[in-house]
């Protein structure tokens, strides 16, 4: 029974503390909307972010087309298209191959517009455009391993 009523006063204990906490940490508006600078505290709970904090924008976000081939021909060059907002070069780009949101496996690689395994492919044995010898076979990316 005594150890009931321990628990009992602690608990009422706590829940009084954290009641007054809060009620003594909320900010009071002045007449004028702002609150007070004496119950204000100086630094917040939560620091911001230091890129929202800049005026800049950032020199690395990416270009956006807009869905305008144009924009991506001048900036980029020939091959580059506007996919997803963003120019992308359909001949290598592994998420965009060949056209907008086709995706190669995870196996494969982009090469000039389509999907291959550069292991076993005799026309890009090991790296795009590496062909191997009329008659020769590509085994782990190396023209006629034996």
């Amino acid at each position: 029974m005594k150890i009931m009523q321990i628990i009992f006063m602690v608990s009422i204990t706590l829940t009084i503390a954290t009641t007054l906490t809060m009620f003594i940490s909320t900010p009071t508006p002045t007449p004028t909307g702002t609150p007070s600078p004496s119950t204000t505290t100086p630094f917040s709970a939560r620091p911001k972010s230091r890129f929202l904090a800049e005026k800049q924008p950032n020199p690395r976000a990416a270009d956006h087309c807009k869905k305008d081939d144009e924009i991506c021909y001048i900036l980029e060059g020939k091959n580059s298209t506007c996919c997803n907002n963003k120019c992308m070069d359909l001949s290598e780009d592994k998420h965009n191959c060949g056209a907008c949101k086709k995706k190669c496996k995870f196996t494969s690689s982009c090469c000039k517009g389509e999907c291959v395994n550069l292991a076993y492919d005799k026309r890009h044995c090991g790296s795009c455009g590496n062909k191997c010898m009329p008659g020769g076979y590509c085994i782990y990316g190396l023209c006629n391993y034996a």
